[in-house]
């Protein structure tokens, strides 16, 4: 296992802690705030050797209480934690404060007067709000028909559609704006405030959390020691939901994610869709990735992260060959999307096998591989540190 023999001094402790409240009090002090998102630290006092500092991404539209637990269990095994949280996230008002793409205001006015001068749309978008209270997700029937008709009114949105769904797109910025790269800024300047840490930094998140922590270590890695990925959203799960995320997230289309009382602009799921597909699944991030240990969890009960794009990252990251590992949650295990809480429930499912999940994460982290057999095991490995369970 990891060398459990770093021992930071009280300065640097204290350092890697003011940077972070630093930035907490910048929080605190915005009336977009969020309540219950901030984001925490979970720090051993100095005389006691850790592991290393493990920084921890949770998904999109969700707050990092999300991954509470597995935070826990790693400084209590060891650990130092660092709960960062997801660009914008700290603040309410997600059309204005998270990373989102827009159609450029000479391309999007016209059209959206288009939209709302078209008695077929306007219908739809009344019954909607009136079946729903505006709340929740288009289904793909309704997804599929909301595509065919912004097209029949807006044929150019066929040239649109090709712009964002291919990551090298030339014609991208000739029609949009998009704040995506904001994922990795907002990551890169948490990794800042851990500067005066010693010994090595893990990155691990869930969802676009996932996502993020590939990206951070594809940027910066000679810092980023390894990364452990949960069902990370490289590309928006399913050929016509990402059509309709890609064409009718720009046009301000309000949905709610995980927190049932914020709704959000799709082009903010747009801008998760284009950070996995254009940054981290680029030529240039992948090789940077080559020499990183990275541990995927996928599921086949899938309905957010695509995972052929998962399947397909995986290899071109080098596999087992390079320290690579890899593991699918067949659909009978019954484990969703939000694998990581045991009490987050998605489409009818949560993760029995949570427990498990933990200990082969420390497994990972402490000696770069995992055992399979236990990541399918309703019993714990007597052989790690044992999970509690939910109280």
């Amino acid at each position: 296992m990891t060398n459990h023999a770093i021992l930071p001094t009280t300065d640097q402790i204290n350092q890697a802690k003011q940077s972070i409240d630093a930035y907490i009090r910048t929080i605190d002090s915005h009336p977009d705030r969020r309540e219950g998102a901030y984001p925490y630290y979970l720090f051993h006092e100095s005389g006691n050797s850790i592991r290393g500092t493990v920084m921890i991404f949770h998904g999109f539209s969700a707050k990092p209480h999300q991954t509470w637990r597995l935070a826990d269990y790693l400084f209590r095994n060891g650990f130092n934690v660092y709960q960062c949280g997801l660009a914008g996230h700290a603040y309410v008002n997600p059309a204005k404060n998270w990373p989102q793409v827009d159609l450029k205001p000479e391309i999007a006015v016209p059209l959206k007067e288009k939209v709302a001068k078209d008695p077929v749309l306007q219908n739809f978008f009344a019954n909607m709000a009136s079946s729903s209270n505006g709340k929740g997700h288009l289904t793909p029937l309704q997804q599929m028909a909301l595509v065919a008709r912004l097209v029949a009114i807006e044929p150019r949105l066929l040239d649109i559609i090709q712009a964002i769904e291919y990551p090298d797109d030339p014609d991208f910025e000739k029609y949009f704006i998009s704040s995506h790269m904001e994922f990795l800024y907002h990551a890169e300047a948490r990794l800042n405030e851990l500067e005066a840490m010693p010994g090595p930094i893990y990155t691990l998140g869930l969802s676009v959390g996932g996502t993020v922590a590939l990206g951070l270590a594809a940027a910066r890695p000679e810092r980023i020691e390894k990364v452990v990925a949960y069902a990370p959203l490289l590309k928006v799960y399913g050929e016509e939901n990402r059509k309709y995320i890609n064409l009718a997230g720009p046009l301000d289309i309000k949905e709610t994610g995980w927190d049932p009382n914020l709704k959000f602009p799709v082009g903010c799921f747009t801008a998760a869709d284009r950070f996995g597909s254009s940054y981290v699944m680029s030529g240039q991030a992948i090789r940077a990735l080559q020499d990183t240990p990275i541990f995927m969890v996928l599921t086949e009960n899938e309905d957010a992260a695509d995972i052929k794009a998962n399947q397909e990252f995986y290899e071109k990251t080098g596999e087992e060959r390079q320290g690579n590992r890899y593991y699918f949650y067949r659909a009978q295990d019954l484990v969703p999307h939000p694998m990581v809480d045991p009490t987050e429930v998605s489409q009818g499912m949560s993760n029995r096998f949570w427990q498990s999940l933990y200990q082969e994460t420390f497994r990972f982290l402490t000696t770069g591989e995992i055992d399979e057999r236990n990541m399918g095991n309703l019993e714990q490995n007597s052989d790690l540190p044992l999970v509690s369970p939910v109280s």
